[in-house]
């Protein structure tokens, strides 16, 4: 986060994961919606129930939090304590590392293998589990790869962790735009938690409009987590969420036609690419190639940013140094831009 925080401004931004933002224009009654007053003690009543609507649970399920990030430490302050072991997928995103170890949980690794297309592998959760083991995070599709989960796969987890009383949180932030059909983990048993936001599949990251769902006594241990954390969110934000809400399947289609577009004109450069190797882009709005043959591509993304003003994401900071992050999910002329200028630091083997 550090790294995306303070990277130099690049004019080819392809290191990012969100689907285009939108504007006020997308957002139909914006202006009409705001307010600076309500009340949001245990959440905004309005947004608890559009989210519960959404996702076909109950209210007493959800809570919401500051963004996803905010539901993910919000699930993990409520489920760990120091000491704790915590069991996350390798390659993996490093704030949900990072939230177990301010906590004072000792994360725990299984690997998803690129050679397996990053299924997710109950027999290498349940070699990797302790007597410690009380939470198991994973996200859905994979970040940074995009694989999905099978939701067999899902299951057998979710009987692992109740097997010695642990429970799984699956961040599924990037899921409603890669795979709309699939319902929330949380509707599979009381031992799942799902987190997700208005970030990534909608472009309404600057609302920080994030939730977990989960059974309700768990959604009651997140509340109350929450309020030694900050306590609610931001009336005016929650509004505009809310009216959100109300125009999702119109955001969705937004997004989807974006990455149809950008899916597409990705799927030409890698089949023009012999130098990468990768998963097949099935959904979501990133990609994680690796360079062919090359254990360490940080001094191509190095170079990449300084001599073609390209922007990716480095491997090293998801544990996978070979590969880099590409995010398709910006307006199609400026990632088809990226991709041409990608193209053209491949054919200068940059890297050498």
């Amino acid at each position: 986060m550090t790294w995306a925080k303070t990277r130099p401004a690049a004019r080819f931004d392809l290191a990012g994961s969100n689907v285009l933002a939108c504007t006020l224009d997308d957002l139909t009654g914006a202006a009409g919606a705001l307010s600076l007053s309500g009340q949001n003690d245990n959440g905004y009543a309005p947004l608890i129930e559009a989210i519960a609507a959404r996702y076909g649970v109950q209210p007493s399920q959800v809570t919401t939090g500051t963004g996803a990030a905010g539901a993910n430490f919000q699930a993990c302050a409520a489920l760990l304590e120091a000491g704790d072991d915590v069991l996350m997928e390798r390659p993996g995103y490093d704030p949900l590392l990072g939230s177990a170890r301010l906590l004072g949980a000792r994360p725990q690794r299984f690997d998803r293998l690129f050679d397996e297309e990053y299924a997710l592998d109950p027999d290498r959760v349940r070699a990797a589990m302790t007597e410690q083991t009380r939470l198991i995070i994973l996200t859905n599709p994979h970040n940074p790869t995009s694989a999905p989960i099978a939701v067999d796969a899902l299951l057998e987890v979710g009987r692992l962790a109740e097997a010695r009383g642990a429970y799984v949180l699956v961040d599924e932030v990037y899921l409603d735009v890669s795979h709309p059909e699939v319902r929330p983990a949380a509707t599979l048993g009381d031992r799942f938690i799902s987190t997700s936001s208005l970030t990534k599949s909608y472009g309404l990251s600057s609302l920080r409009c994030g939730w977990a769902i989960a059974s309700p006594e768990v959604a009651e241990r997140i509340r109350r987590a929450r309020d030694v954390i900050d306590g609610n969110g931001a009336i005016p934000a929650e509004r505009l969420a809310t009216l959100a809400f109300a125009q999702l399947d119109r955001l969705i289609e937004r997004a989807g036609s974006l990455l149809a577009v950008n899916t597409a004109r990705l799927r030409r450069f890698l089949a023009a690419s012999p130098e990468l190797e990768y998963l097949d882009p099935a959904g979501g709005t990133v990609v994680f190639p690796r360079l062919r043959g090359i254990p360490d591509a940080t001094r191509f993304v190095v170079q990449l940013a300084k001599e073609y003003d390209v922007a990716v994401a480095p491997g090293h900071f998801f544990e996978s140094p070979a590969h880099f992050r590409l995010g398709i999910g910006g307006a199609p002329a400026a990632v088809d831009a990226g991709l041409t200028q990608l193209r053209a630091a491949l054919d200068a083997r940059i890297w050498e």
